[in-house]
C-alpha cells in the first residue's frame, strides 16, 4: 500500500473525514485529498502530525 492508502485506511478506520484530520494537522482538506491520491507526499513533519493525529507510528504510515 502506498503512505496515501495508509493514511486513508487509518483515517476512515477511526470516521474521520479528510476535513477533520486535515484541522488536527492544520493544513488544507485539499492537501489531505492530494495525499491520499498519491499526487503528493507529506513533509517528514508532517507525517509526523498525521501519524500522530491518526494515533500511530509514521512507519506503519510507510510500511
Amino acid at each position: 500500500m502506498s503512505v496515501g492508502a495508509n493514511i486513508k485506511a487509518k483515517r476512515t478506520a477511526l470516521n474521520l473525514t479528510q476535513r477533520e484530520l486535515a484541522q488536527r494537522v492544520n493544513v488544507d482538506p485539499s492537501m489531505i485529498c492530494q495525499i491520499e491520491r498519491g499526487t503528493k507526499m507529506p513533509t517528514l513533519p508532517l507525517g509526523k502530525e498525521i501519524a500522530d493525529a491518526l494515533g500511530c507510528t509514521i512507519e506503519e504510515l510507510i510500511a
